[in-house]
């Protein structure tokens, strides 16, 4: 998509089409996110001099490295289906008019959608159990080790965060699924 003074508003380095505002907004947010790698990689190098140059380990960087990855990992779901990167059977799509890649839109989008709404309600009650106590009191879960971070609790809502987005992503998708106008195709190409 061409905007203002001939620039694109896709995502530097990546060829596929951005087909939301949400989209767009999940895949620029990589920029940021990527610095996470660097983080975690920096406290390995940290660890490694401590334990071995210093024989003196931390007590926090496999906790913390670990929480990082996991984090970038979860993040990674959001990114795929905004850049629509996320598994398909690739074979059957491409194979097919834009008519029938509609009708494949919807159906995924569909389907995706019953997903992801299970997956979110699983999540909120995980998050429940690991943010509150039975009685309601707020007390994150820890890792039990001697440093106890919440990285549990923390780790658990992100997982309610990107399975939320994705809800939201595809809901987008279906509704642009829907409102395609596939008339050209048909015009052009004879199909009934």
């Amino acid at each position: 998509m061409a905007g203002q003074g001939g620039t694109t508003d896709t995502v530097e380095g990546e060829n596929d089409e951005i087909r939301t505002g949400l989209d767009r907004a999940v895949s620029r947010s990589t920029k940021i996110l990527a610095w996470g790698i660097f983080v975690a990689f920096l406290i390995t190098v940290i660890e490694v001099f401590a334990r071995y140059v210093f024989n003196s380990p931390t007590f926090w960087a496999h906790e913390t490295t670990g929480f990082l990855i996991a984090a970038i990992f979860l993040i990674g779901g959001p990114v795929a289906l905004a850049r629509d990167k996320h598994i398909r059977v690739r074979m059957i799509y491409d194979s097919v008019r834009p008519r029938r890649k509609r009708v494949l839109d919807i159906i995924n989008s569909v389907i995706a959608l019953i997903f992801f709404a299970g997956l979110t309600y699983a999540s909120w009650v995980m998050v429940g159990k690991s943010w509150f106590t039975p009685g309601g009191e707020l007390h994150l879960e820890g890792t039990g080790t001697s440093w106890n971070p919440p990285t549990p609790a923390l780790l658990k809502l992100l997982v309610l965060i990107c399975v939320a987005v994705m809800f939201v992503q595809t809901c987008f998708h279906l509704i642009a699924a829907l409102r395609r106008d596939t008339s050209d195709d048909r015009a052009t190409n004879g199909e009934r």
